[in-house]
């Protein structure tokens, strides 16, 4: 969780971050599975697509981890889930390839929105304000 978006999370649940550095480094958390981290107002879904942070992604970890947090999703009432282009970018994979993954797992859960963020821009937020410029 050094770069992208996973940092964004790192940040935002630093204690969702020592849980998955716990998982790692105890060999629970492998390609294909989901740590689901339920931080009260919802959950972070954090699917495990890489063997480590140097190796690139691949499409059947994808597939494994979408299913099972797809699964979990149903079983804790979950319509709605955000997402980014997993995979793709740092994870070395090719967007269109891996959002045919998604549009296929999406056609099997019609019951749970999936969006996914192609272009994310942050926001900065100004001041006491909270204008937003970007």
């Amino acid at each position: 969780m050094g770069k992208g978006i996973a940092l964004q999370f790192k940040n935002k649940f630093p204690e969702m971050y020592k849980e998955y550095k716990i998982l790692c480094k105890t060999g629970k958390f492998v390609p294909g599975d989901v740590f689901d981290y339920n931080y009260g107002g919802g959950h972070v879904y954090n699917l495990a697509t890489q063997s480590t942070w140097r190796t690139n992604a691949k499409i059947e970890f994808i597939q494994k981890s979408m299913f099972r947090m797809l699964e979990l999703a149903t079983k804790e009432n979950v319509s709605q889930i955000a997402m980014p282009t997993i995979g793709a970018g740092l994870g070395g994979l090719v967007w269109a390839d891996v959002k045919e993954i998604i549009c296929d797992m999406s056609a099997i859960y019609s019951d749970i929105d999936l969006y996914v963020v192609e272009e994310y821009l942050p926001a900065l937020i100004s001041g006491d304000e909270g204008n937003v410029a970007g």
